[in-house]
């Protein structure tokens, strides 16, 4: 007999008082009756396809235009030069959603994409970046076994002995890393020999892996929130997620971002040694590219704009919750204190109108070295300054809060660099690029900025910006030639370049930085109240 079974979802706003219910819909089998169907498209990149033919696979007969339908087109070709002079915004916008179609149908042809019916089971591994399997019918999980078990009541003669596996992590590339990554069976069993359901979901599941290089900003986002917005957006939260390598912290973490494109609380696939049955497991995460949302690959046109605005969506509550205890505690402040508190309205009031510039230090490797001369230096440029470190323990909305209330952030090229995705459309992002990170600094961080919309400012440094300039020679590659010294492997460059180098900024010089971003932002808010009519340029500073 099925259980039924009422789940309690983990509060992710800490500070709200009341807990959320949510039951998952349990129904006992019916045999072969109907069963609610999650179709699942490949939205990677487009498969071949030929170079075209008619109708049952045969050449189409090419045929002169008439006098009639030349005139015809001619009338066509008027009114559309009238409706592109009159309104060329939606001209242009009914073009888009005709490309966008088009390019769904290509990516359509994709390995998987034509599979649409119960009883199936079929994994994609042409992409570089992962694999994934896709399961349709009666699906349960079967974690005693490391297994996912497709019940089969009459496979065909081929699909007998059926079995996939997979490691659902989005570094395929990378194996030793995905070495550490369990990995899952998929395969087929009989009705006899299927394990009994104990919890029946009538909504598809998502199993990914949380483990590999999880503990890294970078890395959290990049293999796996985006990867879990882009293969899960587009179902509406009607979506459980099944995580291998589950960790409490990072639950605690994210779960406020988890929460916005899930309904349901997360299941650990190796403690929850339940039976959950589902009509469709989706196993791995699509990824586009570098802390990216491709719209062209998703089911419904959805871009990094989009993950942003979830982002809002999902610290919003927290944020307002902190806002009203902290003000709260100012009323308590300006109680017992009327003078200090007169003052400190008086120091809001000047900082208000000046555009905050947020500064993200660091404490280990790539310091800036005159930091304190750095704040000095904005504050006189005009900015309201302020400083954050960033750890791991460091609660994701208060960052969330600082930058997204910012109008400018400044950052040594690191994991904590992921934090542009924080920034408002149309801010300023000023990446302090260190010797020997210049492939780096663009790949994963500046051209992911642009995409979002952000004015991104790329500073490189010079050698004798460099703390490593105190250690080598004039004249050494290390200093003159990091390319060279690069291609000697990871290793080399991770030590040399990452592990121990730190900034000296050469203020005057940055100085022409703050002075630009300044007067952009202000050109900015006088144009539009702060918002831009046109997509910021991105500007890469080599002085």
């Amino acid at each position: 007999m099925v259980q039924q079974h009422r789940i309690y979802v983990l509060q992710f706003d800490k500070g709200e008082p009341d807990q959320q219910e949510l039951s998952c819909k349990v129904s006992p089998p019916k045999g072969a009756g109907r069963r609610i169907m999650y179709y699942y498209h490949d939205y990677g990149s487009g498969g071949g396809g030929g170079a075209g033919g008619g109708k049952n696979g045969k050449t189409p007969k090419s045929r002169t235009l008439s006098p009639r339908g030349f005139f015809g087109l001619l009338l066509i070709c008027f009114f559309g030069l009238v409706t592109l002079l009159a309104a060329p915004g939606d001209f242009f916008s009914f073009a888009r959603v005709k490309d966008a179609a088009a390019a769904a149908a290509t990516q359509q042809r994709a390995p998987c994409s034509g599979i649409t019916g119960n009883d199936t089971l079929c994994c994609d591994r042409t992409s570089t970046r992962a694999d994934m399997c896709f399961a349709r019918g009666d699906v349960r999980m079967h974690s005693a076994s490391q297994s996912f078990q497709l019940v089969s009541s009459s496979p065909p003669a081929a699909a007998q002995d059926e079995e996939e596996r997979i490691r659902p992590y989005t570094r395929k590339w990378e194996a030793q890393v995905m070495k550490t990554i369990d990995e899952v069976r998929f395969r087929r069993v009989a009705p006899g020999d299927a394990a009994r359901c104990d919890v029946v979901h009538d909504m598809p599941a998502v199993l990914l892996s949380t483990g590999g290089f999880t503990g890294n900003v970078y890395h959290e986002f990049n293999d796996g929130l985006l990867p879990m917005f882009v293969t899960a957006g587009h179902l509406n939260r009607r979506v459980v997620f099944v995580i291998l390598e589950y960790h409490d912290w990072w639950i605690t973490k994210y779960g406020d971002v988890v929460s916005r494109l899930s309904a349901f609380p997360p299941i650990d696939f190796t403690a929850d040694r339940r039976v959950h049955c589902f009509p469709e497991v989706i196993a791995g995460l699509r990824i586009h590219g570098e802390l990216t949302v491709d719209p062209a690959r998703t089911p419904d046109g959805r871009s990094i704009r989009d993950f942003r605005r979830l982002l809002d969506d999902a610290y919003r509550p927290r944020i307002q919750y902190l806002e009203r205890i902290e003000r709260k505690a100012a009323r308590k402040q300006r109680r017992a204190n009327a003078a200090a508190a007169a003052e400190k309205a008086r120091l809001a009031l000047l900082t208000s109108r000046r555009p905050r510039l947020t500064i993200v230090s660091r404490t280990t490797s790539r310091v800036i070295e005159n930091e304190a001369e750095l704040v000095s230096l904005a504050t006189e440029v005009g900015f309201d300054v302020r400083v954050i470190s960033p750890e791991r323990s460091t609660e994701m909305c208060k960052i969330y809060r600082d930058l997204n209330g910012s109008d400018a952030m400044v950052g040594v090229h690191g994991a904590a660099m992921t934090h542009f995705l924080f920034m408002r459309p149309g801010k300023v992002f000023i990446q302090v690029v260190p010797l020997g990170m210049d492939w780096a600094a663009n790949e994963y961080y500046g051209a992911p900025a642009a995409r979002l919309g952000l004015r991104y400012v790329e500073y490189r440094i010079r050698p004798e910006e460099s703390s490593l300039a105190r250690e080598y020679p004039a004249g050494d590659p290390v200093l003159t030639d990091p390319a060279a010294v690069s291609r000697r492997g990871w290793e080399v460059t991770k030590k040399v370049y990452l592990d121990r180098q730190n900034v000296r900024l050469d203020l005057a010089r940055f100085r022409e930085q703050l002075v630009d971003a300044h007067r952009y932002l202000a050109t900015s808010a006088a144009a539009g109240g702060g918002k831009r009519k046109r997509r910021p340029r991105s500007k890469a500073a080599v002085m």
